[in-house]
């Protein structure tokens, strides 16, 4: 079975401080891992959004983007537009089964399923984007009978109580499902964020990612909390 694989990533020359002439922002930027957003938004209201090399240090990770302008409206926005940035940013660290996709120009499906968090946030994070040479397509569905084919499936945390009826529904079909409601990687989400110190931080569940035939790179893994299922702990 054909699998989409994610392009390798490597650092800009001259590393973190290769974003600009000097080193100093490069050292800058390394303190700042695990930084707060307020932190977040100092640094980049101090670098002005004029470099074309930005690097998001996220709480536990360095996340880059290469038009700083339009990173910037992320950078200053409140939660949602991170998570927006992150839910782009994990399609490029995903392999999906080469048949959830039905044509060679087929866009990867970011479906939003509940009431949306995200404003315009998750529009503007993926426009004008591509992940794996694919562009992208939002979807929202207000209900879980409205749910079509998507890659990415977003739970709000208005369906909380609808939880395992979603992650049954979507079972085996091949979508990368994230959400931050409590728990909801150990009751069998495949990403979850969750707030530690005011940080977004992310949580992943193998065992649901192994059902939902998606394979997470192991960049990824190295960032985020690996977390095992009741039944996965007693083997």
């Amino acid at each position: 079975m054909a699998l989409l694989r994610p392009p390798a990533t490597a650092l800009p020359p001259g590393g973190l401080s290769g974003c600009r002439p000097d080193s100093a922002p490069g050292r800058f930027l390394e303190q700042l891992a695990g930084s707060s957003a307020a932190a977040l938004r100092a640094v980049f209201a101090w670098m002005g959004g004029a470099w074309r090399c930005v690097w998001l240090v996220a709480p536990g990770m360095f996340l880059v983007f290469w038009e700083a302008p339009a990173f910037a409206q992320v950078a200053k926005a409140p939660e949602y537009s991170l998570k927006a940035a992150y839910l782009y940013k994990f399609t490029q660290f995903i392999e999906w089964p080469g048949d959830s996709l039905t044509s060679a120009d087929a866009p990867i499906v970011i479906g939003v399923l509940g009431e949306d968090p995200f404003g315009g946030a998750l529009d503007q994070a993926v426009k004008n984007k591509t992940a794996h040479g694919r562009s992208f397509e939002i979807k929202r569905f207000k209900q879980i009978g409205e749910l079509r084919a998507c890659h990415v499936l977003f739970v709000s945390g208005s369906e909380a109580k609808r939880l395992p009826e979603i992650l049954a529904a979507v079972s085996q079909k091949g979508v990368l499902t994230v959400s931050d409601i409590d728990h909801f990687a150990e009751q069998g989400g495949v990403i979850n964020f969750y707030m530690e110190n005011n940080k977004v931080r992310f949580k992943m569940n193998l065992s649901a990612a192994g059902r939902a035939g998606v394979k997470i790179s192991s960049q990824l893994l190295r960032l985020g909390t690996i977390i095992r299922e009741k039944g996965d702990a007693e083997k």
